[in-house]
This record gives C-alpha cells, structure tokens and sequence, in this order.
C-alpha cells in the first residue's frame, strides 16, 4: 500500500498567478525564437511577441496583487 501524501491545495488566487506565471515564461521563450531567428517580416513579429507579453504581463501582474491582497486580508482577519 503506498502512502498517502497530500500536497496542500493552493488558493484560487495562487492557482492563477501560477498559470499566469507559466504563460509568460511560455511568451517568453517563444520571443527568444523570434529574436534568435532572422525572417522578412522580423519587425512584425517582433511586435507581435512584445505585444502578447505587454498583455500577459498585466495578466500576471493582476494575478499577483489579487494574491497579494488575499493574503493581506487573511492576515488582517
């Protein structure tokens, strides 16, 4: 019988800045192909990664202070 090891359950809140978290490497890695890789339409797509990393970043970002808040809260409570 193998033992029963529970990892504790993470809030909603940390859920989500962990995904958002894995999102912006995955936008990242994917900018250092392009930027790496010399096309026609380099420029285009150079701004094409800034662009979904601006707004994954404000994702993440939101993920944190909503994480951030939650902790506060429940250390105020």
């Amino acid at each position: 019988m193998a033992n029963d090891i529970s990892l504790p359950q993470l809030s909603r809140a940390q859920q989500e800045a962990e995904t958002e978290a894995r999102r912006l490497i995955e936008h990242i890695e994917s900018a250092l192909v392009v930027v790496s890789g010399g096309s026609n339409d380099e420029f285009d797509s150079v701004e094409a990664a800034a662009d979904r990393i601006e707004r994954v970043a404000r994702d993440f970002v939101f993920a944190l202070r909503e994480l951030g808040e939650g902790r506060s809260a429940a250390e105020e409570g």
